[in-house]
C-alpha cells in the first residue's frame, strides 16, 4: 500500500494551495510516498491574524481525523502552525508545522536565522513562537514585505520585496540564512537566495522534507 503525506493549506486559497502543491514536486519520488496538497474549504481567504489562526484548528482537526486512515503523516502548511498542539494530540501519525520545521532547518545552514513575513501584524506570532522554541538566541530578526496572503501569492512585485526585505535581514540584523515566512512564497526561493546569497529556507518543503524522513524510517 503506498504512504502518504497529506499536506493541509489551512486556508481556502487554492492559488496558495497550487503553489504549495509545485513546491513539493521536487521531493515526489518514485515508489512515494505520495505527497498529497489539500484545501481547507472552512479557512479564511487568508491566514493573517491571531483570529483566524484560531478559526481553523476545530476545522484542521476534523480534516486529520477524517483522513487519519490513508495517511502516513500530516503537515500543517501555514507559517502561524495552527493547531498544531491539537493535531498532535488528534492522531498517532507524525504532525509537521511549516513554520517549527523550518526554525529547525536554519539552524543547521547558518548562525542567526531572519524571518521575511506578509505583514507587520504577523510579527509578534512569530516572536512567540520562537520564544517558545527556545530559539531567541539563534533569532537575527523578523521584516516584512507588506502584503496579505493573496497579493503575496499573485502579486507582481512579491519577488522584488522579498529581496529588499531579504537584504535588510542580512546587512542590518545579521541573518546568515533567511526562512519565508508565508506558504505562498514558494515560488520565489531560488531567485531570493540568489540576490541576497544567504541560504533561505522554504518552509512547506522543509516540513515535507522531514515528514518524508519519519515516513520512510517508520516503513523500514
Amino acid at each position: 500500500m503506498t504512504q502518504r503525506i497529506v499536506v493541509i493549506n489551512p486556508n481556502s486559497n487554492q492559488t496558495v494551495t497550487g503553489t504549495i502543491d509545485r513546491a513539493c514536486d521536487r521531493l515526489r519520488l518514485a515508489g512515494g510516498p505520495d505527497i498529497e496538497c489539500v484545501t481547507l474549504p472552512e479557512g479564511p481567504r487568508g491566514i493573517e491574524t491571531q483570529e483566524h489562526v484560531e478559526s481553523v484548528v476545530l476545522p484542521l482537526q476534523r480534516t486529520i481525523r477524517a483522513r487519519d486512515n490513508d495517511a502516513d503523516a500530516f503537515v500543517i502548511a501555514c507559517f502561524s502552525d495552527p493547531g498544531i498542539h491539537l493535531a498532535r494530540e488528534t492522531t498517532r501519525k507524525p504532525v509537521f508545522g511549516i513554520a517549527e520545521s523550518a526554525y529547525l532547518t536554519a539552524l543547521t545552514r547558518g548562525e542567526r536565522f531572519g524571518v521575511i513575513s506578509i505583514l507587520a501584524t504577523s510579527i509578534p506570532r512569530h516572536l512567540r513562537q520562537i520564544r517558545q522554541l527556545g530559539l531567541l538566541d539563534r533569532f537575527a530578526g523578523d521584516r516584512a514585505i507588506g502584503l496579505g496572503v493573496g497579493a503575496v501569492a499573485e502579486g507582481a512585485d512579491t519577488g522584488e520585496r522579498m529581496v529588499h526585505v531579504g537584504q535588510q535581514l542580512r546587512d542590518l540584523d545579521g541573518a546568515s540564512v533567511l526562512v519565508m515566512g508565508c506558504a505562498g512564497m514558494a515560488r520565489f526561493r531560488a531567485a531570493v537566495e540568489a540576490a541576497v546569497g544567504v541560504p533561505v529556507v522554504e518552509p512547506t518543503q522543509a516540513a515535507v522534507t522531514m515528514a518524508l524522513g519519519a515516513v520512510r524510517i517508520a516503513g523500514a
